[in-house]
């Protein structure tokens, strides 16, 4: 069973800068247990927080994830996945990356398009490529937005050490998601970890055609 501050840097880390208040509505517990727990973690050097200033009254204190808690999230074999994509460039040069990467997202699209065979409706492939995504390490899921497309959203990157060393590997994921999903689907990523944001996140379109609110659902 995760310990009160494992649930409250997973909440941080899916939600976001957030007060303790909310965290506390989010696990069930009550504010003062939620601000002891992040007085624990903030003591670990885990968490921080700021103090804003909204209108009138009391500042309000936000609470958000350090540098140092991505340790406490998956990350899988970072350091050697950098070290093997250096040997390549070193070893095969330039060319040598771009054919590895070209391999990688074939093998990709062909585990995620069997993964997805059965599935038929916009929505329905979403979530099943979230599922997915989460069981590879990417937090993933997905929400939908008011003008019928929806926001794919990945809280984690488990490849990030590998992804910030060779950036091509954020290419090709976006591409395999162009390719499993199929035709006429419009994908843009709007948030990009390693831009800065606190995740990567794509907007997400299907093809035209008769799927109604009730048929994504």
């Amino acid at each position: 069973m995760a310990s009160a501050g494992d649930a409250i840097l997973f909440q941080l880390k899916t939600l976001g800068p957030s007060r303790a208040e909310m965290l506390a509505a989010r696990l069930g517990t009550s504010a003062q247990a939620a601000r002891q727990a992040l007085e624990r973690l903030r003591r670990q050097s885990l968490v921080q927080f700021q103090d804003e200033v909204a209108g009138r009254g009391r500042p309000r204190r936000v609470w958000r994830l350090t540098a140092a808690a991505a340790g406490h999230f998956p990350d899988t074999h970072g350091q050697l996945t950098v070290e093997l994509l250096r040997d390549v460039r070193t070893t095969f040069g330039a060319g040598g990356v771009e054919r590895l990467l070209a391999t990688r997202g074939r093998t990709l699209t062909d585990l995620y398009r069997a993964r997805l065979a059965r599935c038929t409706r916009p929505r329905q492939r979403l979530m099943r490529l979230a599922d997915i995504r989460s069981e590879e390490g990417y937090m993933a899921r997905v929400s939908a937005s008011r003008d019928g497309g929806f926001l794919f959203i990945e809280d984690h990157c488990p490849i990030c050490a590998a992804a910030t060393a060779c950036q091509g590997l954020c290419a090709v994921e976006l591409a395999v998601f162009r390719e499993v999903l199929g035709p006429g689907w419009t994908i843009d990523r709007v948030d990009h970890l390693l831009a800065g944001a606190g995740r990567c996140a794509y907007r997400m379109h299907p093809p035209p055609g008769p799927w109604s609110r009730q048929q994504q659902a």
